[in-house]
């Protein structure tokens, strides 16, 4: 597991500096004081635990090494609770989830007043998210509600997001009834208090915003890891690296000042992120947005979709607080969308209502929005293993169509079998969302740069775009044995990756 919580802190002074003054005035700002290191060239002060531990000649080599042992080699108590839960945590997981899938099950027999609850939303998922969804996928999203509620909660502390996220009402009410008989939600989460308590004890200390996003982003990469194993396979459980999310929105500020005279904070920039995740783009672009101009963008521009409703929810509140922080207002974001994002290019688009009222205007205001920037690292994962699974990928006619009558056509290939991987359906998909002109960035598999059965996707995005870029960031553990997922590829995985940028500067060559 990646570590993601801060074991200590180093400020750095020049000669100049007083650093005992520095030292005071860091602390008066409110600089933690379990682990930091003062420094100035010949001298350093060591804290630990709130107490002055050891102030250190640098100029002595047995005081540089001694000084520089205690501080990287410090560890939180907290900290260590947190790893045991977590390693706990997801050994469990798939015991827990069958355990809390029997006790599901067995309401929904006895319990006419859940039974009618559920029933009415599995109509909505199905209607909604997927029609392939099978009645056990849903009791999972309903489990993931229970379990990962009192997480979010406790690290945002924004109480009332169930009761005004427009999603979650309606798994409130499902919840509600599941809990009216003989249990509460307290007797459901029992078996995992000394996880929570770890979690909770670890996100007391991380007070900086981003490590927070980091912090929650390993606790639900984790959590699906463990309890939803097919789902994140379907998907693409893999949250994108904060040094690559810095780097794809650096590039489309790049390329809008350079190309097309405007940047991202300029009014009638509408940005979508079509696969959201954990909305780790949006709230990138928000902090790099004046905040004069925030308010605006917040509410107007800027727009996100996600399927699966555990992200959502984490979405939800990490764009939301970063909007707090930034402005200290809270405001629902009702940019975020549940919608599959490739049922939104379909031709006969049902009519009724996507998950509830709110969340169809949603859906209907962003497809009517000129999007100038796509940024997102979409799904990439094609292939199943048992084509029975409950949450296999659902096929899309009008997008399914468009890579038909383009990539596949265009290609030589005899097997163009890796062109229904869904992020070759993305590339398609964004190519016409974006217009007459704008920028497509994505992270994704890179087996279309040099892939035979893509020579239709290079022919293609050739005429579709007028500017192409390609960072190949190599990784394919699959065609070279003597890498490893877990130190040559950014993402840990066993495919190659690529940062792409497409850019269309005039009038679509379509």
């Amino acid at each position: 597991m990646t570590k993601v919580l801060a074991y200590g802190y180093w400020e750095a002074k020049d000669t100049d500096d007083d650093l005992e003054k520095e030292i005071k005035a860091k602390f008066k700002a409110g600089y933690p004081r379990d682990n930091i290191l003062f420094q100035e060239p010949r001298r350093a002060i060591l804290y630990q635990n709130g107490e002055r531990l050891l102030d250190a000649d640098l100029t002595k080599p047995d005081d540089l090494v001694h000084v520089l042992d205690l501080f990287f080699t410090y560890r939180p108590q907290a900290f260590d609770a947190w790893e045991r839960a977590v390693e706990e945590f997801s050994s469990r997981m798939p015991e827990l989830g069958e355990k809390f899938g029997k006790l599901v099950k067995a309401e929904r027999a006895e319990n006419p007043k859940y039974a009618a609850a559920f029933a009415d939303f599995l109509q909505l998922c199905r209607a909604s998210l997927n029609p392939n969804l099978a009645e056990p996928a849903v009791e999972e999203m309903i489990i993931q509600h229970l379990l990962t509620e009192r997480i979010f909660r406790r690290i945002f502390k924004i109480g009332d997001f169930m009761q005004r996220n427009v999603i979650a009402v309606e798994i409130e009410k499902v919840i509600k009834a599941l809990t009216a008989r003989k249990f509460t939600r307290d007797d459901f989460t029992k078996p995992l208090d000394h996880f929570y308590v770890a979690i909770e004890q670890a996100a007391d200390t991380i007070t900086d915003f981003s490590e927070k996003q980091k912090f929650l982003n390993t606790v639900y990469e984790r959590f699906f890891q463990g309890f939803c194993v097919k789902v994140a396979d379907t998907h693409g459980i893999v949250y994108t690296p904060q040094p690559l999310v810095d780097f794809m929105v650096a590039s489309v500020e790049h390329v809008l000042q350079t190309e097309f005279k405007s940047s991202l904070a300029d009014k009638n920039v509408h940005i979508l992120d079509p696969f959201t995740g954990t909305g780790n783009f949006i709230v990138n672009i928000m902090r790099r947005i004046p905040k004069a101009a925030l308010s605006h963008k917040f509410r107007e521009e800027l727009h996100c979709n996600e399927v699966m409703l555990m992200p959502y929810y984490v979405a939800s509140m990490n764009i939301e607080h970063a909007y707090y922080d930034a402005t200290g207002k809270y405001e629902p974001f009702e940019g975020i969308c549940l919608v599959d994002t490739f049922e939104t290019a379909e031709k006969q688009q049902r009519e009724f209502d996507i998950f509830n009222e709110a969340n169809t205007e949603r859906v209907k205001r962003q497809k009517a929005a000129p999007i100038k920037v796509i940024i997102a690292n979409p799904p990439y994962n094609a292939w199943q293993l048992d084509e029975n699974d409950n949450n296999k990928n659902r096929k899309h006619e009008e997008v399914d169509r468009w890579v038909s009558e383009t990539y596949a056509a265009a290609s030589t290939a005899q097997n163009k079998n890796a062109l229904s991987d869904p992020y070759i359906k993305a590339i398609k998909w964004a190519s016409v969302r974006i217009g007459e002109a704008g920028i497509v960035a994505y992270v994704t598999n890179n087996g279309f740069v040099t892939g035979i059965a893509a020579d239709g996707v290079r022919e293609e995005l050739a005429k579709d775009f007028d500017l192409i870029y390609v960072l190949d960031l190599g990784g394919n553990v699959r065609k070279n044995p003597k890498l490893s997922g877990t130190t040559h590829n950014v993402f840990g995985i066993q495919v190659g990756v690529s940062i792409n940028l497409f850019v269309r500067k005039a009038k679509s060559k379509r």
